[in-house]
C-alpha cells in the first residue's frame, strides 16, 4: 500500500512559503538520492518544473544531485527526475515528491509519496484537499513537522 507523508512547513521568516517549499523539496530529493532511491518531483506546471531544476543546479555546491527534466538527458534517466505531465515518471521510482496542487493519478503506482503543508492559507487549503484524496485512494497518510 502506498504511503503519503505530509511535512508541516515551519513559518517563513526571511523568505516566502513557496521558496521554503521548493528548498524543502530539493533537500528531501538530495537526502533520498543519497539513500540510493530514484526520485520523481511532480510539479504543477512547466514554470515550476524549471524553477526546481534551476534550484537543484544551484543547491549545495559541495554535493551535486544528478537530475533532469522529464524528456531531457540520458534515455536511462537521472536519479532525480522533474516533470509536470499527468503521465508521471519515465521509469520506476521509489519516491514521489508532489509539488502540484492535486494528487497526480499515477501516485498510486509509487510506494512512497512526500507532500507538504505550507504556512500559506491558499497552499494549506490545497494540502487539505490532497490529504483527503490520498485517503480516498486507500493510502496510509501521516504528518510530521519538517526538521529545519
Amino acid at each position: 500500500m502506498p504511503q503519503a507523508q505530509f511535512f508541516l512547513m515551519p513559518e517563513s521568516i526571511q523568505s516566502s512559503a513557496i521558496d521554503d517549499l521548493y528548498l524543502a523539496a530539493c533537500q528531501l530529493a538530495e537526502q533520498h538520492y543519497r539513500q540510493q532511491q530514484w526520485v520523481y518531483i511532480h510539479c504543477k506546471d512547466k514554470q515550476q518544473a524549471h524553477a526546481i531544476d534551476e534550484l537543484l543546479w544551484q543547491f549545495e555546491p559541495s554535493s551535486f544531485v544528478p537530475h533532469n527534466l522529464k524528456g531531457e538527458g540520458l534515455y536511462t534517466g537521472s536519479p532525480v527526475e522533474i516533470g509536470f505531465d499527468p503521465v508521471g515518471p519515465n521509469k520506476s521510482r521509489q519516491l514521489l515528491i508532489n509539488l502540484a496542487d492535486q494528487v497526480p493519478q499515477f501516485a498510486v503506482n509509487l510506494p512512497h509519496i512526500i507532500d507538504f503543508v505550507a504556512q500559506d492559507h491558499a497552499l494549506k487549503q490545497h494540502a487539505r484537499q490532497r490529504y483527503r484524496q490520498y485517503q480516498q485512494l486507500g493510502m496510509q497518510v501521516s504528518t510530521q513537522p519538517l526538521a529545519v
